[in-house]
């Protein structure tokens, strides 16, 4: 299993080669880009979908073909068809979360130890937030 900074490198280094970073981009713009998968997770939690719901879709000129592969268990699913629901969306977070970590040089392996490190000494229900 890879770390938490080779899956940084990874990221950014494939976001890179992928021409993702040709232009330079502000960090508002990175930022953004986190919040769209949010809400691409949120979309698919109101389109009614549980967490763990995942369906694949291929593209095939103006048509879209959704393969579930839990109405279909003996589907093999060639690495061409893109993931989808709630899990890639999270995942799609987190490479976006890596790869401006690889592009701003942050360690975060170090940030989320301390956060977590830090976290662990708040009070319960800190803040009082209701949602």
């Amino acid at each position: 299993m890879k770390s938490i900074n080779e899956y940084v490198q990874a990221a950014h280094q494939n976001a890179v080669s992928k021409g993702w970073w040709d232009e330079e981009r502000s960090l508002g713009e990175v930022l953004v880009l986190v919040h769209s998968e949010v809400s691409e997770a949120l979309e698919d939690h109101r389109n009614g979908h549980e967490p763990t719901d995942v369906w694949y879709e291929e593209e095939l000129g103006d048509v879209t073909i959704t393969h579930y592969p839990n109405a279909l268990p003996q589907l093999k699913i060639p690495g061409y068809w893109k993931p989808c629901g709630i899990p890639s969306e999270l995942a799609d977070i987190c490479i976006r979360v890596f790869d401006a970590c690889g592009r701003y040089g942050i360690d975060l392996e170090q940030a989320i130890e301390e956060k977590m490190a830090y976290n662990a000494t708040r009070p319960q229900r800190h803040g009082g937030k209701k949602l």
